[in-house]
């Protein structure tokens, strides 16, 4: 909180009207950053510091769970400043997709997609190489078990990566101001170059979301790892027997892979085909207020706001009981169906091994999707903004239009499937654990 209550501190406002917002935002979080740094390695010596030299580097145990705390936060960066590459329409990425837009909707949408799928690339491959870094780095400790200090390191690299967490939730609320700022000023009829302005604003708050949800799931990918090796030990304890290892080459446990996976996307399905259904609604609720009332058009006559809204909001609480309950209920039944094969067959862990298996397939999958969804519909928000400058035709012109399907698109993959996923992979983690007991077959063993 002190550290990223510093770095907002550090935000100015810029003196020339054209600047990217995104130069100041990114200065208070690389102070804030700096600062966790200097921070960790006192907090580090100070609650870590069993100085029991290693038998071969001599380093103590603080300073590696130090430099654990430095890889976590090098990847939380990494992860910004690739999210902010393939979201900004100051890059490339977002760039491509505004000129695919000159020659259609498809090739909007098919450059869009592809955009969306490279960006994975960076924030994986770090993740990646965090979590080994940093599980060897507390391995090297010597406190007490190799493997749980080991975990212990990977810890102290996610809160390092969470050292700045309020300078980005920070970041992540001005994203949904700037775009009501817009609205406000669009619906205000005020001058052009007070638009532009906002428009600026909205385009930096959804390279900011992005970079939140990016930050996010790449904590939440460190986080399952600790969760995945607890729920080793957690089922051990329950069984009374050593859970060390899952064998995927068992087809129980294949099989607890591929549905761990598969219900990823089904669930992506059913939140997008939900706001499709809402959207739907809403259309023709405007169409028929249109129809009935012509002098809405005209700004003679205001529209009936709180039956949209009511609509909308009915649909949010009802349309997400179904997903929620697939989510919830799919790794029980899961669990319970090869807990009794596991039964008939004398094996106790089976039906634990199939949740290994589903757990981690549906973790996976999930980073991957939600990275996915996240980054493709800033992507296609800010291809859109960046037609409305005034490149490739301007407002109105056929690429504009082409731009609106992309943001269309990109809407329910950012603002819905995305962030839904977030919770999705740590709701697998939870429910797993805390109905573990149900899964441990009772064998004559």
């Amino acid at each position: 909180i002190i550290v990223s209550s510093i770095g907002i501190a550090m935000v100015n406002v810029s003196s020339e009207a054209n600047s990217n917002p995104m130069v100041q935002l990114q200065k208070g979080y690389r102070v804030a950053m700096t600062l966790a740094v200097i921070g960790f390695y006192f907090i580090t010596s100070w609650l870590l510091g069993v100085d029991e030299d290693i038998e071969d580097g001599g380093i103590s145990s603080s300073f590696n769970f130090f430099l654990c705390g430095i890889v976590g936060m090098a990847c939380a960066y990494i992860i910004v400043l690739s999210t902010q590459y393939y979201t900004d329409y100051e890059y490339a990425p977002v760039q491509s997709i505004a000129k695919a837009s000159t020659t259609g909707h498809g090739t909007n949408i098919i450059v869009g997609v592809s955009v969306g799928m490279k960006a994975t690339l960076v924030p994986t491959v770090t993740v990646a190489i965090s979590v080994l870094v940093a599980y060897h780095l507390g391995e090297r400790t010597n406190i007490g078990d190799g493997h749980n200090a080991g975990l212990f390191g990977t810890a102290v690299a996610t809160m390092g990566m969470l050292s700045n967490a309020v300078y980005i939730l920070s970041m992540n609320n001005f994203g949904p101001i700037a775009d009501n700022a817009g609205g406000i000023t669009e619906m205000s009829m005020q001058p052009e170059h007070v638009r532009d302005a906002t428009d600026r604003l909205d385009a930096a708050g959804n390279v900011t979301k992005a970079i939140t949800k990016g930050y996010s799931i790449g904590s939440a990918s460190m986080a399952c790892f600790l969760l995945f090796g607890a729920f080793m030990d957690e089922f051990s304890e329950f069984a009374g027997i050593p859970f060390r290892s899952v064998d995927i080459a068992k087809p129980e446990v294949l099989v607890g892979g591929l549905l761990g996976s598969m219900i990823i996307f089904y669930f992506t399905g059913l939140t997008i085909s939900a706001v499709g259904r809402t959207a739907h609604e809403v259309v023709l609720e405007v169409r028929r207020q249109f129809k009935e009332n012509p002098d809405i058009l005209t700004y003679k006559a205001k529209p009936d706001y709180e039956r949209c809204v009511a609509l909308v909001t009915k649909a949010a609480l009802k349309e997400m009981q179904f997903p929620a309950l697939v989510c919830v209920g799919t790794p029980v039944a899961v669990g319970l169906v090869f807990r009794f094969i596991g039964e008939y067959q004398n094996k106790p862990l089976l039906g634990a091994e199939v949740l290994a298996a589903y757990l981690m397939f549906g973790t996976v999958t999930g980073i991957l999707m939600a990275l996915f969804l996240d980054t493709a519909g800033g992507a296609w928000d800010n291809a859109k903004k960046y037609i409305e400058l005034g490149n490739f035709g301007g407002k109105n012109s056929d690429a504009h239009k082409a731009s609106i399907t992309g943001d269309t698109v990109g809407d329910p993959f950012k603002d819905t499937a995305g962030p839904s996923l977030h919770v999705v992979i740590k709701l697998l983690s939870t429910t797993i654990l805390v109905a573990g007991p149900l899964f441990i077959a009772r064998t004559s063993s």
